[in-house]
């Protein structure tokens, strides 16, 4: 039987994050609970812990507390997906994982769904329990609670209780009359996040969005959730299961949200058959990016008036200092545009970042810079990317002022939660694009 593994800890930034590695197989399994976990007491849990054995058998099980929670460092504000994304990649590295088996349980999942369609390399496969793509209910997704249903609930039955462990009826129904699942539950929580810490992800929570990257997958894809689960609708991971390309979806019975609890055997041979079975996806050409560009306002009357010699001078230093901004911010260079750049990013946020400061270092130099920002699914062409994001990027950019970074509504539900600003600009029409486009302008 596998033994409790020691804890380890590695840094992503500046944060520590705390991690553990089960077993010795050769197939890496990234296990993302979901909103906060602590890596010692979750093996007091004879449940839990016989999961994390159980995945271990056919996989080498990789845990770890995210940011905020458990073991790893909690004084790091509010979390981000895009930053969730990183620990993750820390924690692989770490462990010694170039690619594994992603598997997101409850509000776990569409970090994981970020992360795959971000890094379809180091992703072999996605397993999703308990999931959703959007929390809150929306016209166009309506088996979600409305976001002031789910706030009044929180306040109301969940947050006075939780720390006594007086919700298990909620979350695991089955282990309702159980007095030591009761006692453990409470003692996880205090121990996993202070109430302070809690009330934070679940604002965090309530802006989870990432519909729009499901159909940019293309990794193997399994959906489980039981058929009366309490926390999330099963129609949530239907509807998701049904956005992205080929994916699986199984639906188990009982009403326990937390996949260890009720019939853990039945969810343990979905995944065991799912991965066992499962051919990994080539080395993929398309993934999902952050697409950047940007472009010098009023070039031609500048090169005008300051003549051949100092345009370039001022050219070479202006294309210096975006360089700069875009190694300091991770962005890839694709290509300059004449007197622009077209780059990419792994995360909007980071984007939009990058633009702040590459608007700040042009206008030091006395030059005008405007960004156009988006975020979709790329083809990637060797050095060079193509696809509809591509341009719907650059017609965003078109619409840009001076100085102005201006994204479209996808950059700005996947930010949400950064402490990013945002002003409306209203609806607009994209040239060559269908339909029309909520664009924003991202303040600085």
């Amino acid at each position: 039987m596998v033994g409790r593994p020691p804890v380890r800890y590695t840094q992503s930034g500046d944060v520590n994050v705390a991690y553990q590695v089960v077993g010795e197989n050769e197939r890496d399994l990234v296990l993302v609970q979901g909103f906060a976990s602590h890596l010692d007491l979750a093996w007091e849990q004879p449940e839990l812990a016989r999961m994390f054995r159980s995945l271990a058998s056919f996989s080498r099980l990789v845990l770890f507390d995210k940011r905020g929670t458990g073991l790893s460092d909690r004084s790091v504000g509010v979390p981000t997906l895009e930053e969730r994304m990183d620990d993750v990649r820390a924690v692989m590295d770490a462990a010694g994982s170039e690619h594994a088996v992603l598997m997101g349980v409850s509000e776990g999942a569409p970090m994981c769904i970020l992360f795959a369609a971000t890094y379809p390399e180091r992703t072999d496969a996605l397993v999703l329990y308990g999931g959703m793509a959007r929390s809150t209910q929306a016209p166009d997704y309506p088996w979600a609670p409305p976001a002031d249903g789910l706030v009044e609930a929180a306040q109301e039955l969940v947050l006075p209780v939780m720390y006594e462990g007086g919700d298990i009826d909620i979350w695991m129904p089955s282990l309702a009359d159980d007095r030591q699942a009761k006692e453990w539950l409470a003692r996880y929580r205090r121990a996993s996040a202070s109430p302070d810490g809690t009330r934070l992800m679940y604002e965090t929570f309530l802006e989870i969005d990432v519909r729009q990257v499901l159909p940019t997958l293309r990794v193997p894809t399994l959906v489980l959730h039981r058929r009366g689960d309490r926390v999330v609708n099963r129609r949530a991971g239907k509807w998701m299961a049904d956005q992205i390309p080929d994916a699986h979806f199984v639906e188990l019975p009982g009403q326990d949200h937390m996949p260890w609890a009720g019939d853990l055997d039945g969810v343990i041979e979905e995944i065991r058959e799912f991965l066992t079975g499962a051919r990994f996806a080539p080395e993929p050409d398309r993934v999902l990016a952050t697409v950047m560009f940007t472009d010098v306002v009023g070039s031609t009357e500048r090169a005008v008036a300051l003549g051949d010699r100092r345009w370039k001078e001022l050219l070479d230093a202006h294309d210096e200092a975006v360089r700069q901004q875009l190694a300091t911010f991770r962005g890839r260079e694709v290509k300059t545009t004449g007197d622009g750049f077209l780059a990419t990013f792994d995360g909007p946020a980071r984007a939009i970042r990058c633009g702040q400061d590459i608007v700040d270092a042009a206008g030091r130099l006395g030059v005008y810079v405007r960004i156009g920002l988006h975020t979709g699914e790329v083809e990637v062409r060797g050095d060079d990317i193509g696809g509809v994001a591509v341009h719907i990027a650059q017609r965003v950019s078109a619409h840009a002022e001076a100085c102005e970074i201006l994204t479209s509504s996808t950059v700005k539900d996947l930010v949400a939660g950064s402490g990013l600003q945002f002003d409306d600009r209203g609806e607009h029409e994209l040239k060559g694009v269908p339909g029309t486009w909520h664009l924003y302008a991202a303040r600085r």
